[in-house]
């Protein structure tokens, strides 16, 4: 158990890790995982319960799967603070032989990662899919996953999300990160959403809200109220209302830094709005 000022602590240097890694490589997604790093944070060191080391099989332990793959430089960020692998591997991220490539994939071996992910609508199936084998292997762990609202307009989620439902996949908390950006506009303007909510629960699923998912203490108060509400025959939902390129200001309630990497200038402005707490790498 950490406490909010260490919660937030890793929060800002993990920012300071995403802006370092998409800039030293002028490529990545540097928006949607800023506005992830909370979630991310608090879901690897206050929510999951995880076992010492990594293995595949993940068996007795909570289990997560990355959907919107693209905001890997969050989750390598998470991952390595946690103690999967080394620091000083962010240094190599989406460089030629790295195990940190732009898309997290297990071809690398690099733990944590359990499945392949970047082609958008697939995660749901493969966190579905993981949390059946729990109930067949009699573990009561749970399975998390997280998907982008703009992800949600591929068709394969909806027929994900029929299905847990009539199969009654109750061990599942599927997160929708909710900035409402994309990249290419709003999700307003590419595709309208229009009443999450209402479609979760039209499909058979409970949903929870978390008004405010950059912050610390409203992430772990709603998650604690999705996993109360596991086990009760129905999937559940959260829907995290988040600020794309949240922490640093040029960057934020914009698709502009959906995909784009900042120069030198606007690195060290952001560095400077989120200042080292627990050491570079």
């Amino acid at each position: 158990m950490s406490n909010i000022q260490q919660l937030e602590d890793l929060t800002t240097q993990v920012r300071r890790d995403i802006l370092r890694m998409v800039h030293k490589v002028n490529s990545g997604h540097p928006g949607g995982s800023l506005g992830c790093a909370e979630f991310f944070v608090c879901l690897y060191n206050e929510i999951m319960e995880t076992k010492d080391g990594f293995d595949m099989d993940g068996i007795g332990e909570d289990l997560f799967f990355l959907s919107n793959g693209h905001i890997s430089p969050v989750y390598y960020s998470v991952l390595a603070r946690a103690g999967y692998f080394p620091v000083e591997e962010l240094n190599t991220f989406r460089l030629i032989n790295s195990r940190l490539q732009g898309h997290p994939t297990t071809h690398e071996g690099l733990p944590g990662v359990r499945i392949a992910s970047g082609s958008l609508g697939q995660g749901m199936s493969v966190a579905i899919g993981a949390a059946q084998t729990k109930k067949l292997n009699n573990d009561n762990h749970l399975i998390y996953s997280l998907h982008g609202d703009g992800e949600l307009q591929e068709g394969q989620n909806w027929e994900a999300i029929m299905y847990a439902a009539g199969n009654n996949v109750d061990n599942l908390i599927a997160t929708v990160d909710l900035n409402g950006q994309q990249i290419d506009g709003s999700t307003d303007n590419v595709l309208p959403m229009g009443n999450l909510r209402a479609k979760f629960e039209a499909f058979g699923w409970l949903v929870v809200d978390i008004d405010n998912g950059n912050n610390i203490e409203a992430i772990i108060k709603g998650m604690a109220e999705a996993k109360a509400l596991t086990g009760a025959g129905k999937p559940v939902c959260v829907l995290l209302k988040t600020v794309m390129g949240n922490g640093v200001d040029f960057m934020m309630h914009t698709h502009a830094w959906h995909g784009k990497a900042p120069n030198d200038e606007q690195l060290e402005i952001g560095l400077a709005q989120n200042p080292e707490t627990l050491g570079d790498y």
